[in-house]
């Protein structure tokens, strides 16, 4: 039996977004609280990394426009209590056939449920954003509650405020083994936990922690490639310019979607990103480049030459990013630990 002194209410093994804001729920509700992370903070080697992330209210799906009314009052709770910007509202642009059945459905939601929003024509989206080119017959949805999360730096505030709510954070300890009963005993590369509870948030790690319990996820761990590409001015595609983020619906000649966030993460460059990946394990996650992800970043260069007129057509900075789905047909909630 393990001292109470030394027994945790909860341990959670991953600090991406999930791990941490998991931890710090716990901590604020008075829960004692350990949080693991196998690399030492901060690193590039999950899903949380980098400066930049979408958030939305506009979805297909009910719920998750529902949903996202309290994901924003609880980013901006989170601001005023580390008294820093977390989040910049420059909007949503959905690009999309006039007749595209997801854009409608989006529409519908927004409409439903009250949500700022604007439909644009193709001569209304040249005169607001004249450096998007449209083909024919492509129109805009504007979700105006849509932006940016400033991804990394939301990862340290949170980090600081488990700690300063009295939680642990340990980084560079790699769990080894989980050790299930009452309490659970987790072994790392340094030591053993004792806690009455486990959560793991761990992503593509997810399964390999699971395995020797018996337990396997139906997951699909997937290799994003994220790209940069240049401006032909600085500038022109940045929040300065107010130019929004935007999603491609399934605009020719890329079977998925497409997105992209004004220039900020580096000068002069503009995230534009195939909401697609490959499958591989984490540990393979940087090994040569296949052949599918040149295609991908073939179709983002075709996408980016024909609708993004004033960005140089070839990427100048290719960096990766895991992303976990749960399979579309488990009937538990389908989980992102990437938001776009």
């Amino acid at each position: 039996m393990a001292a109470q002194e030394d027994l945790c209410d909860a341990i959670v093994i991953g600090a991406g977004i999930q791990g941490c804001f998991t931890a710090y729920h716990l901590a604020k509700h008075g829960k004692k609280v350990l949080l693991l992370e196998q690399f030492f903070l901060p690193h590039s080697r999950g899903s949380s990394h980098g400066q930049s992330r979408i958030i939305r209210r506009a979805y297909p799906e009910d719920f998750y426009t529902q949903m996202m009314d309290e994901c924003y009052q609880i980013w901006a709770q989170l601001e005023q209590e580390a008294g820093t910007q977390l989040h910049r509202q420059t909007g949503l642009l959905l690009l999309g056939m006039n007749k595209n059945p997801e854009l409608k459905t989006i529409q519908a939601t927004l409409s439903r449920h009250g949500v700022e929003h604007q439909c644009l024509s193709s001569e209304e989206l040249k005169q607001r954003f004249p450096n998007i080119r449209l083909a024919r017959g492509e129109v805009g949805l504007l979700d105006k509650s849509g932006g940016v999360l400033y991804a990394d730096k939301a990862l340290r505030v949170l980090q600081d405020a488990i700690r300063q709510l009295g939680g642990i954070v340990r980084d560079g300890e790699k769990v080894m083994a989980i050790k299930p009963g009452l309490p659970v005993l987790v072994e790392t590369t340094s030591r053993s936990y004792q806690a009455k509870n486990l959560v793991i948030t761990a992503g593509p790690w997810t399964n390999q922690l699971l395995r020797p319990l018996g337990i396997e996820l139906p997951l699909q761990t997937l290799r994003i490639n994220v790209c940069y590409w240049k401006e032909n001015v600085p500038g022109s595609y940045g929040v300065s310019q107010a130019f929004p983020c935007f999603l491609g619906l399934d605009l020719s000649p890329a079977p998925h979607h497409i997105y992209g966030l004004p220039s900020r993460e580096y000068p002069g460059l503009m995230k534009v990103c195939y909401h697609h990946g490959n499958n591989a394990e984490p540990e393979e996650r940087d090994c040569p480049t296949a052949s599918s992800d040149i295609q991908d970043i073939q179709i983002l260069s075709h996408f980016v030459r024909d609708h993004l007129p004033d960005l140089q057509p070839e990427p100048a900075v290719v960096e990766r990013c895991m992303y976990t789905d749960m399979d579309s047909s488990c009937p538990l909630l389908w989980a992102r630990s990437c938001v776009n």
